[in-house]
């Protein structure tokens, strides 16, 4: 038995061993570049926020401006810029489907977005509250038209134009109408209800 894990071991390959100068040489020539490529990450995304902030500043003072839309970036940048409008009291909001396309959005806080504007961003359409006020009217009269056809009644019978009292006058006055009617052959003694 201990021949046959000795012949193995000796087939084996031997891993490379601590000492070999070269291998320490390479290990501490890739640890160098990787120092100095997160200082230059750190050193961008550091001046980045600087610029975030400085634009995300004018913009607040510009009262002409109510939102502000960014040209697409990466996932990094357009987390510091949250960060930054957050900080700054703003809401924002990221739009667009991939990756590539994605902007983000500030918004002042006494213009913050409705729900609609928003839903037009993330479809990828520019906001007009005109035509989403034409949108909400189609629907609003489609809902309508399909509330009618459900419970089959035409449009001008839908609405009861009467008052609480007229209409609960109305129904006191079938009543009593019920009431006084004959019910049956033998009109005259028992009713029945």
């Amino acid at each position: 038995m201990a021949d046959l894990l000795g012949s193995i071991l000796s087939s084996m390959e031997k891993p490379p061993t601590v000492g070999d100068k070269e291998s320490r040489r390479k290990a501490r020539e890739q640890a160098a570049r990787m120092k100095k490529m997160h200082e230059a990450e750190k050193k961008n995304k550091a001046d980045f926020r600087k610029k975030m902030e400085k634009e995300v500043s004018d913009f607040i003072q510009d009262s002409t401006q109510p939102k502000r839309k960014y040209a697409p970036m990466g996932k990094i940048e357009r987390s510091i810029l949250h960060d930054v409008a957050e900080v700054a009291g703003l809401t924002s909001f990221s739009f667009g489907k991939d990756e590539e396309s994605r902007y983000v959005m500030l918004f002042k806080k006494e213009s913050a977005p409705t729900d609609d504007e928003l839903e037009a961003y993330r479809k990828g359409e520019e906001w007009n509250p005109r035509v989403a006020e034409q949108r909400r009217r189609l629907k609003d009269a489609a809902h309508t038209l399909e509330a009618n056809s459900t419970y089959g009644l035409p449009v001008a019978n839908k609405r009861d134009k009467r008052s609480i009292e007229e209409a609960m006058n109305q129904i006191r006055a079938k009543k009593r109408q019920k009431l006084e009617e004959p019910v049956g052959p033998d009109a005259g003694g028992s009713s029945h209800s």
